[in-house]
């Protein structure tokens, strides 16, 4: 069979699974053969022959062959609000998370300029150190009181915040339960921290507790993470219900608010606000800055005790990390102080969404679980649909990106539309009718 062409499209899950099974048994021996001969195969010493390399370079052979442009790092040519410009033609954009419009914000402008003016371009120093500046404590002070909480410490990368806080916290005697959404980031630390970890399936909380009744005392520290708002559908889980299982079974609990912080709740403040709970049923809040805040960083909120353990204890955070930079420090301070003074913001954005889910089902169009968020998947469960319905929706000047298999199964192939909150109504009813009449061509 493998001699053979084989139409990848053609073939199902199961079928793909089995044809990689066979094709990497393939390379082991192969590889195993090389070895027994005294051979260290070039893939262990060469870049280039480093398999995800090599994935690479047959993604972009099959961009070549179906006569396609590269949909990725495309270069925006100013701000990237909900229209951009990129080699020289204007898009609508839904592929950016300028939620509340406030990257480009004068004010925002204003505050990362005058603090670049006071405290130069770096910290120079990690803050534990000499790197702290007033900024950081008042930016701190205001991400604490719209998640609702004692305390808070910002790092310099959501990800890396993520990754720094869940491997110091946790270790080989404890548990980490984690959404099968959760993003990579979560995962990363799970691996890092060295302790066990297990995915339940999305939203179940009857899986987790579950989980919880087969596992939880055989293990020291139980940490359970879920999501605020899921970048890849657009849904909300019911954060009541999973604080009631982590009460019954003596565990901490982390949300991931990156999504969720400036878009759901009354006045925009995230999940606890949505909800209208008590933030302190909630151990561990994490954010980004790069979406709502328009700046760049991640943070950790939660009680005092814990932002003093990772201040003074965590590698990653601000003992052997640099402080946030002067200017993104200011954009995100004067990012939360319009969050906090104009929460119409946010219930101007969560319109839109609605209006454009509105019309994509108007359409047929399959939305997913997607409900009173910011992001809305328009699934297509095809790769090559996804690519070629991109390529028409940017000739038609608007950008959008595809989702594919690996970071989605295939049956979950998709668009992801981020709204955001500057978007125009007649921007978004003309992307959906754009979007459906060149989904029907193709099909």
């Amino acid at each position: 069979m493998f001699n053979q062409a084989v139409n990848m499209a053609d073939m199902t899950e199961e079928k793909k699974r089995l044809l990689l099974k066979q094709l990497l048994a393939r390379k082991g021996q192969g590889q195993a053969a090389e070895q027994e001969a005294g051979e260290i195969p070039e893939e262990y010493y060469r870049v280039d022959k480093f398999p995800g390399y090599r994935m690479l370079m047959e993604q972009m052979e099959t961009f070549k062959a179906l006569a396609m442009d590269n949909p990725y790092f495309s270069a925006h040519e100013g701000v990237s609000d909900h229209l951009t410009h990129i080699d020289g033609k204007d898009y609508i954009n839904y592929s950016g998370y300028n939620y509340l419009g406030l990257s480009g914000h004068p004010e925002v402008s204003a505050g990362a300029k005058a603090a670049v003016d006071r405290y130069g371009t770096s910290v120079s120093a990690s803050r534990i150190v000499s790197g702290e500046i007033p900024l950081h404590r008042e930016l701190e002070a205001a991400l604490a009181h719209i998640h609702g909480t004692e305390d808070c410490v910002a790092l310099v990368s959501g990800y890396a915040t993520n990754v720094s806080v869940i491997g110091h916290l946790f270790g080989p005697n404890d548990l980490l339960l984690h959404d099968s959404l959760i993003h990579n980031s979560v995962v990363t630390g799970c691996q890092l921290s060295g302790a066990r970890r297990l995915a339940f399936p999305h939203n179940d909380y009857d899986a987790l507790e579950k989980l919880l009744v087969e596992n939880r005392k055989q293990h020291q520290r139980v940490l359970i993470i879920i999501e605020g708002v899921y970048s890849m559908d657009g849904d909300i889980p019911d954060l009541p219900r999973f604080i009631e299982v982590k009460k019954r079974h003596k565990c901490l609990l982390m949300v991931d608010e990156a999504h969720a912080t400036g878009v759901i709740g009354p006045r925009g403040f995230g999940s606890h606000d949505h909800f209208g709970i008590d933030a302190g049923e909630v151990d561990i809040w994490m954010g980004t800055l790069s979406k709502s805040f328009a700046s760049c960083g991640g943070y950790i909120c939660g009680s005092k005790a814990l932002i003093d353990n990772l201040k003074y204890n965590a590698p990653g955070t601000v003992l052997f990390s640099v402080g946030i930079s002067p200017a993104n420090t200011g954009a995100a301070l004067a990012s939360a102080k319009i969050m906090m003074r104009e929460p119409e913001r946010a219930q101007r954005l969560r319109a839109k969404a609605a209006l454009f889910l509105e019309c994509a089902k108007a359409h047929g169009l399959d939305t997913g679980p997607s409900s009173g968020t910011a992001v809305v998947p328009i699934i297509l469960g095809n790769s090559m649909h996804c690519l070629r319905l991109g390529q028409k929706l940017a000739q038609a000047g608007i950008g959008v990106h595809p989702i594919m298999y690996p970071a989605v199964p295939e049956d979950a192939s998709r668009l992801r539309f981020f709204i955001t909150h500057n978007l125009a109504d007649e921007e978004i009813v003309y992307t959906v009718n754009t979007l459906a009449e060149a989904l029907s061509a193709l099909k």
